[in-house]
């Protein structure tokens, strides 16, 4: 339970550093009228953010799963 807890904290953390990256303050650092190979910078601004939110929350939600144990002898069966 307590893992859960801090997953969602986790989660909640980073929607609220998304929501900060995507306000005002922030696209208007980026909406100026320039390219970076060929790309509008706040459009690279916007999908490179995208992604990085994507991949921050595929590492948050991942489960660690435990070590697969080894299979040890069965029961000895009659033959």
């Amino acid at each position: 339970m307590a893992e859960r807890k801090r997953i969602n904290e986790r989660l909640i953390g980073l929607v609220c550093l998304g929501i900060i990256a995507l306000n005002y303050p922030f696209l208007d650092l980026f909406s100026k009228n320039r390219f970076l190979f060929g790309v509008p910078l706040l459009y690279l601004y916007i999908f490179s953010l995208w992604l990085l939110f994507i991949l921050a929350l595929g590492l948050v939600i991942r489960r660690r799963r435990p070590p697969a144990s080894v299979p040890g002898p069965g029961p000895d069966k009659p033959d």
